[in-house]
């Protein structure tokens, strides 16, 4: 399966960004093999946008995105 399978299956309880797709996704009838890799998925695009941006992950950056959030944008 992968080294992320068991992190996807850990994020889909406690992490709310994973666990909001992973309902959406059992709502519409998707099998749980698939919402397990769609969630693998999305940690893998969570993961590459930390080690993009060398911020932290936060739950509540798609409600504060366009906002100040880095030092150098408050700085200026």
């Amino acid at each position: 399966m992968g080294v992320i399978h068991r992190p996807a299956t850990v994020a889909l309880q406690f992490n709310k960004t994973v666990t909001a797709t992973g309902e959406r996704l059992a709502a519409k009838g998707m099998a749980k093999k698939a919402i397990i890799g769609a969630a693998m998925h999305k940690l893998a695009h969570l993961i590459y946008g930390v080690l993009k941006t060398g911020q932290p992950f936060r739950t509540d950056w798609a409600t504060n995105a366009g906002k100040l959030d880095t030092p150098k944008q408050q700085a200026q």
